[in-house]
């Protein structure tokens, strides 16, 4: 395997985990206000997006770790409890 193949294989691990950020990050910034200046805005979306994909990610490695191989649905299942969650809490705070 060469080291792209290597790095094509990371990226594909992980892209479940930056998919599922990539669409719950919005909910994260959806009731800031009008008031709220565009650049703060989109700096709370990519922090957002950060924090959501690193949690993602912890997950995707937990289930790795937990089953031995990639792929497992309770894996995905996992990844989207975790972040669902993690944005209901913010958003309730």
């Amino acid at each position: 395997m060469s080291f792209f193949d290597g790095l094509l294989h990371l990226f594909h691990f992980f892209l479940p985990a930056l998919g599922m950020a990539a669409l719950l990050a919005p909910a994260l910034v959806w009731g800031q206000g009008a008031g709220s200046r565009r650049g703060s805005r989109f700096k709370s979306l990519l922090l957002g997006w950060l924090a959501l994909s690193a949690l993602g990610a912890l997950v995707l490695l937990a289930g790795l770790w937990w089953h031995g191989r990639d792929g497992r649905m309770a894996t995905y299942a996992a990844l989207v409890v975790a972040l669902g969650s993690a944005v209901a809490y913010w958003r309730s705070r």
